[in-house]
């Protein structure tokens, strides 16, 4: 069958996660092209209407298992009841969260039914893919596409043979936008009953210790990026003084990160958080793509950059060539003259 079906996972609040909103709106592009349905899968407790927050994006037919084992997760139940509905439905693509609950069950999934999954994948599209060795051409079939060698090329990589096609995706590199505010669609009760037994007393929650997060730059609309250019912590205090000034949050690379410069919670690209700011200052970055993955879709972008031939300015819209150290100040000094 032509359908896509989402896993989607819950907040403490038991509100759909950004990741699973992310991937019905992606799912849902998919399933039009394949005129196929969109279906979720949402497994946990107290789950009362729940569907009305997934119909907006599209989904057209929900599975949903209520029971008290289900929360908070534990692999084997979600495994179990997972796998069950896969099985009946045999959709033709299954998307996860690359979270560490995605990243626990699609393996799982994959193994049991003897199927490809892409992990971390960066775009999603249907296309068309030929064999070089057989030249067997296969029409309609999921290309996953994802950073490879150490994200020096971008791989596309298709499961031409077996079904369904699985790929797991980060948050924040698809978008999250509603479909129709007044699309509805059909909720299927999972019949939980003695499915889980076995698998419930595998293993035991004792105790849940949560720790808030405390750094969320996701959402900003300014952000001001250092890179290993920066050349020290101190240095990076200054983009931390230009975010205040200007009401922006400090993001940085995974180099900056591992030198010790910032904290990690702030590490944008491939291996760190997708943002999409309105406007995004990068200081000091050189732009490998292992990080322009993960904001190349800012709406503005000014790069400041001692190296006229860094590829950060080959994507930026306004480029100053010079040590950010010195031009840092400079802009937050023009910006509070101007406020006066």
């Amino acid at each position: 069958m032509n359908n896509v079906l989402v896993y989607c996972e819950l907040t403490e609040q038991n509100h759909i996660a950004d990741i699973s909103l992310e991937l019905c709106t992606k799912g849902r592009q998919l399933a039009s092209q394949l005129n196929g349905r969109l279906q979720a899968v949402v497994l946990g407790h107290r789950l009362e209407g729940i569907e009305q927050q997934l119909y907006p994006y599209g989904v057209d037919e929900v599975f949903k298992a209520d029971d008290v084992r289900l929360s908070p997760y534990r692999t084997l139940p979600h495994f179990e009841l997972l796998s069950a509905v896969i099985k009946q439905q045999q959709p033709d693509i299954v998307l996860f969260g690359a979270t560490t609950i995605g990243r626990d069950m699609s393996p799982r999934i994959s193994s049991y039914l003897r199927c490809g999954l892409t992990a971390d994948c960066t775009s999603l599209e249907i296309g068309s893919h030929t064999d070089a060795k057989t030249k067997t051409t296969y029409d309609n079939i999921l290309l996953q596409m994802r950073p490879a060698f150490g994200g020096n090329i971008v791989a596309t990589i298709v499961s031409p043979e077996t079904r369904p096609q699985m790929a797991t995706v980060r948050e924040g590199v698809m978008r999250k936008e509603v479909f129709d505010a007044n699309h509805k669609g059909i909720v299927q009760t999972i019949a939980v009953g003695g499915q889980i037994d076995q698998a419930d007393k595998a293993v035991r929650i004792i105790s849940r210790e949560i720790k808030e997060q405390s750094i969320n730059i996701k959402p900003a609309s300014i952000i001001v990026a250092g890179g290993y250019g920066m050349g020290s912590k101190e240095n990076f205090q200054l983009l931390h003084q230009l975010a205040d000034t200007i009401g922006g949050e400090v993001g940085a690379t995974r180099a900056a990160i591992d030198a010790g410069f910032c904290e990690p919670e702030r590490q944008i690209g491939q291996t760190g958080v997708t943002v999409r700011p309105k406007l995004y200052i990068a200081c000091g970055i050189s732009g490998a793509i292992q990080h322009t993955a993960g904001m190349d879709e800012s709406g503005k972008i000014i790069s400041i950059n001692t190296d006229p031939n860094a590829p950060i300015n080959a994507i930026a819209d306004i480029t100053i060539i010079g040590d950010a150290c010195t031009i840092v100040p400079k802009l937050i000094a023009c910006y509070n003259n101007n406020l006066k």
